[in-house]
């Protein structure tokens, strides 16, 4: 990564900047609450992919800088919302912007972000670029109420499962690569080719994620471990495991879910669960098998160093420990 890093270390201090920019307001709330989600850290995987794109396709302007702000602006506002939907306290090994401010503030500032991103995209002149993001919007919208219907749902299946990652998560990966295609004139096929790159390699961040939130050190990867079971999630390595496992156990995670707070005993006998039928490893190897894929959509294109850097990200995602 620390190559891919270097590659783009200018552009994404433009973005950086950017993004600082475009949370301009007269209400000091949402510069705040904008600003402290920003400092947080982040991968600004997003973003680096908008940029890539463009560089792969031979780009030499400098509207790429706007549009990754603009991408990263609404997976900024996604993370004010989940989070306040997710009752979270953490966020990037930080106290979560609903902590401080409360739910209020942060659903209102992810509404400005929201809001303010449309403005942004209409600014780039471009109505494909305006068409990519707004559909992905939407959809990510869908995603959100997809999985608030699944919670708790231990007959959900993995095709189901993936639908909701598709929606919720991979959709905004995949429309930030096809901007950066668009910015550069690529051809549909080659935009498409993008486009699939992102959503393969979106599934694979979020199965990684699903991985983590089981055997991550609270630390390192900046929540709760076993956060999404106290939230009801049926992630990857739970719907794996409860594939596989006997009807008494199924009953026991029925009961376990269901309940309103989660012992600690709750969490280990889960955790034991999804361990004993290799729901980890199962997550990890459906992550890599999705990477590879991203990466074979790379084939329509030539060498060059945005191409390394794009398969050096893909790599990192299955890689990362947090």
């Amino acid at each position: 990564m620390e190559r891919v890093l270097k590659l783009l270390e200018n552009e994404l201090s433009l973005v950086e900047n950017q993004f600082r920019h475009d949370l301009d307001s007269e209400v000091l709330l949402i510069r705040k609450v904008g600003e402290y989600v920003l400092a947080s850290g982040g991968k600004r995987m997003r973003p680096m992919l908008v940029l890539l794109a463009a560089r792969l396709g031979g780009y030499s302007g400098d509207k790429h800088i706007g549009v990754a702000s603009v991408v990263e602006f609404i997976h900024t506002a996604t993370l004010l919302h989940d989070d306040v939907v997710d009752s979270a306290s953490l966020r990037r090994g930080e106290k979560s912007a609903n902590t401080v401010w409360g739910n209020e503030a942060s659903v209102l500032v992810g509404d400005f972000l929201f809001s303010k991103s449309f403005s942004l995209m209409v600014r780039t002149g471009s109505l494909a670029i305006l068409q990519a993001l707004s559909d992905a919007t939407t959809i990510m919208a869908e995603g959100e109420v997809l999985q608030l219907i699944s919670t708790c749902d231990l007959d959900l299946s993995e095709e189901r499962y993936m639908q909701v990652v598709r929606d919720k998560t991979a959709v905004l990966i995949a429309a930030a690569c096809r901007c950066g295609a668009i910015l550069s004139g690529m051809d549909e096929t080659r935009q498409q080719a993008l486009n699939d790159f992102g959503m393969e390699l979106g599934i694979a961040f979020q199965f990684m994620d699903d991985a983590l939130d089981y055997v991550a050190d609270q630390e390192e990867f900046g929540k709760q471990c076993g956060h999404d079971l106290e939230e009801g999630k049926m992630t990857l390595p739970l719907i794996e495991a409860l594939r596989h496992c006997s009807s008494a156990e199924r009953e026991q995670v029925a009961e376990i879910v269901d309940k309103e707070e989660l012992s600690s005993d709750d969490l280990a006998l889960v955790t034991a669960l999804i361990h004993r039928y290799d729901g980890i490893g199962y997550t990890r190897r459906r992550a890599q098998e999705l990477v590879e894929r991203a990466k074979s959509h790379l084939a329509v294109f030539s060498a060059s160093d945005a191409k390394d850097a794009l398969e050096i990200l893909a790599d990192y995602v299955v890689t990362r420990n947090k």
